[in-house]
């Protein structure tokens, strides 16, 4: 797996607030993630990647940061349009594997050293 850090969209710099419903939380949930500490990813350092493999129906986005306890960790989400706000729709939420994360750590350090 290749991470490629892209910089943040003025859209998505743009968001008001996460899309929270049975639909996702289930989901995002069942990984021992809570909500604040889903929504916290970004807040900090996140690097954000279009998923282009699993975009056949809407544009879906890979959120990577450290978790407070700093492991890696992974957040696909979407972003919706509610009315007049932009909103994150979080629809998974885990650590990152062993392949994983050796590739976000080979990403950060060269990222950190430019």
């Amino acid at each position: 797996m290749t991470f490629v850090h892209t910089s943040l969209h003025p859209l998505w710099t743009n968001f008001s607030g996460f899309q929270w419903d049975d639909g996702n939380w289930p989901k995002c949930g069942s990984h021992g993630f809570t909500k604040p500490e889903i929504e916290a990813v970004f807040q900090g350092d996140v690097r954000i990647a279009p998923d282009f493999k699993h975009s056949a129906d809407e544009r879906r986005y890979i959120a990577v940061a450290r978790h407070a306890n700093g492991r890696p960790l992974f957040v696909g989400f979407t972003l919706r349009q509610v009315d007049d706000r932009l909103l994150v729709r979080p629809f998974t939420a885990r650590y990152m594997h062993g392949k994983e994360a050796l590739g976000y750590e080979t990403e950060s350090s060269s990222h950190d050293n430019r």
